[in-house]
């Protein structure tokens, strides 16, 4: 990729900095050597934010003042917060990545912010699924949603107000909407993948052959820079969702070789476990339990789905390709997680003797 820092005085402001895809745009935009500035839950660690020397700005989205603060004399918003995961209160998401979003509009439309890039998701689409079905950006948004996926309503719900700032004048949006991410600094999706396959108890939802739309983060993070800096995508949506062709059975094998275990055999019927999930949401709702069940709907449709989504649109607008594929990015995302595992340990064992 061509780095052009002819921009290299514009701000830009990164929310969710500390996670996997906050933190990747953070770096995609320090390697084009743009001014960063990121808005951090206070007490997360920053650590990898201050070595790309962003300034950071602890606080709450939820916190208007915060925010305002935030977007002062900022040109570019890259809004990647949001509450994540399967599982917890509908008020939970609703304040995080609804209330959350729309401060964060108003305070980006009083500061006169020349782009807001808003991180959406390829589930905005709703639970679609079909064999052969391919989905695009003229796809309806919400069809079929799970009765409490609610991280698929709340995000929903947040572009809904994206939308909306941007129809009545106030603010230049672009959408970006990824799928399932993986990548170095991955602390939630790939180390429960990890400790399935060393505890033997991954299982292959159906047939594994079915086509995953995952994507590196940092291939995201790529096009959300792109696009932000594309007149071309000023009102527009891209999905950002696969870096070629990748089977469930394949993705699963990779990671089993890179942490040097065998190769996962055993499988369960979609149907089968579709149901078993949706029975121990039920159990989970009805007793109001903290702890996600051991599967729900929405992981079961991630990993199964016969249907695909595809990210034309994205590579004819703005140029964009995975720059990471899926055979090094794998390999790379294992090893940084369990380097940084060796290291936690390490921690640990000198602080407790």
């Amino acid at each position: 990729m061509v780095i052009d820092s002819g921009n290299g005085a514009r701000l830009s402001l990164v929310t969710g900095g500390t996670g996997l895809l906050g933190s990747h745009i953070a770096e995609q935009l320090h390697r084009w050597k743009r001014r960063v500035r990121a808005l951090c839950r206070t007490g997360s660690d920053t650590t990898f934010l201050r070595s790309l020397e962003a300034e950071v700005i602890e606080g709450d989205i939820t916190d208007r003042e915060v925010v305002r603060r935030a977007c002062a004399g900022v040109d570019v918003v890259y809004h990647a917060a949001a509450r994540v995961g399967d599982w917890g209160p509908w008020e939970d998401f609703v304040h995080i990545s609804v209330d959350g979003t729309q401060h964060l509009l108003e305070g980006a439309a009083a500061a006169g912010v020349g782009r807001f890039l808003h991180i959406s998701s390829i589930s905005v689409y709703g639970h679609v699924d079909g064999d052969g079905k391919v989905f695009d950006e003229s796809a309806s948004l919400g069809v079929n949603l799970h009765k409490w996926s609610y991280y698929t309503r709340a995000k929903i719900e947040a572009e809904k107000r994206v939308w909306a700032m941007h129809t009545c004048g106030r603010v230049p949006v672009t959408v970006i909407r990824p799928s399932w991410l993986y990548g170095p600094r991955d602390r939630a999706t790939l180390p429960r993948l990890i400790d399935s396959i060393r505890r033997k108890k991954l299982k292959i939802i159906g047939d594994g052959k079915n086509r995953l739309n995952v994507v590196h983060a940092g291939n995201v993070a790529e096009a959300a820079v792109l696009a932000a800096d594309s007149d071309r995508a000023i009102g527009e949506a891209y999905n950002c969702c696969h870096d070629g062709v990748l089977t469930q059975r394949v993705y699963f094998d990779r990671i089993a070789n890179a942490i040097g275990e065998p190769a996962v055999t055993r499988s369960v019927p979609y149907r089968a476990a579709y149901s078993a999930a949706f029975l121990m949401e039920c159990f989970g709702h009805a007793f109001r339990t903290k702890k996600p069940p051991l599967v729900t709907r929405y992981a079961v449709w991630l990993m199964g789905r016969r249907c695909f989504f595809e990210c034309n649109k994205l590579k004819e607008h703005v140029g964009w390709s995975s720059s990471v594929g899926y055979e090094e990015g794998i390999a790379a995302a294992v090893r940084d997680y369990l380097s940084h595992s060796v290291e936690s340990g390490c921690r640990t064992s000198v602080g407790g003797s």
